[in-house]
């Protein structure tokens, strides 16, 4: 059974081999939070409370958000999401996080409608995103990496949109302390680089060369951007340490 130390604590849900918490882990690390991984697509239990976590954390995925019977763990993971939510827990989702996110909280997921996003990406914040409490501050554009083929078709009710690029949902809050991110700020290119070679034939269906999309996110400097979001998330934990 995990058991989080006396120091903030976040829970960090891995739903694939392929996808761990990579740069956003070692920027939380950084400013001194403790990260406990679990694995469910390997066996592992989601904790059925959180009152030992300062946040949680879901990262992405290759499956659908709504595949509940090829991936059996993910109505727990709804269900994680949807009580972190109502305890005001300090919450992240990342890709699939996000859509896992919006779903729990009584959203809309579906197959994108303009097709799969890859690589390197900049993202126009809209004006609500200024006074956000994760994301104020930042530049008016901001860089990503896209690795999706689903969208958030319609948010929960009552959530704050704070990025779009048309028709893509990029970026929402939902209650005052639950993100979702459609994109990824997480990825060092080696992560990358696997996701390109499981995807090759996606990738080479979508118009674009594999190594290029690599040789495009190695180009990008995501830490300067997010390294600082990274750290004010680890200070909400902080300040709601169990």
């Amino acid at each position: 059974m995990m058991t989080a130390g006396p120091a903030a604590c976040c829970l960090v849900v891995q739903n694939s081999r392929a996808e761990d918490a990579g740069l956003l882990g070692s920027w939380l690390s950084g400013a001194g939070v403790s990260i406990e991984p679990v694995h469910p697509y390997a066996g592992d239990a989601l904790p059925g409370e959180l009152d030992s976590w300062s946040g949680v954390v879901v990262m992405g995925g290759p499956m659908d958000a709504w595949d509940d019977e090829a991936s059996p763990w993910l109505p727990a993971t709804r269900a994680l999401l949807a009580r972190a939510v109502a305890a005001e827990v300090p919450t992240l989702g990342v890709c699939l996080g996000a859509q896992l996110l919006a779903l729990a909280c009584g959203g809309e997921v579906r197959r994108g409608r303009a097709g799969p996003e890859f690589g390197a990406q900049t993202v126009g914040l809209l004006p609500a995103a200024s006074t956000d409490p994760l994301l104020a501050g930042l530049p008016r554009e901001i860089p990503v990496v896209q690795w999706h083929s689903d969208e958030v078709a319609r948010l929960p009710a009552g959530a704050c949109r704070l990025a779009v690029v048309d028709p893509y949902e990029q970026a929402f809050r939902v209650g005052p302390s639950a993100w979702g991110l459609q994109f990824h700020v997480e990825t060092p290119v080696s992560m990358v680089r696997r996701w390109a070679a499981a995807d090759d034939g996606a990738l080479r269906s979508a118009g674009l060369d594999p190594e290029a999309v690599v040789a495009g996110v190695a180009a990008v400097e995501l830490a300067a951007t997010w390294e600082p979001v990274a750290r004010r998330f680890a200070g909400m934990m902080s300040s709601r340490r169990p």
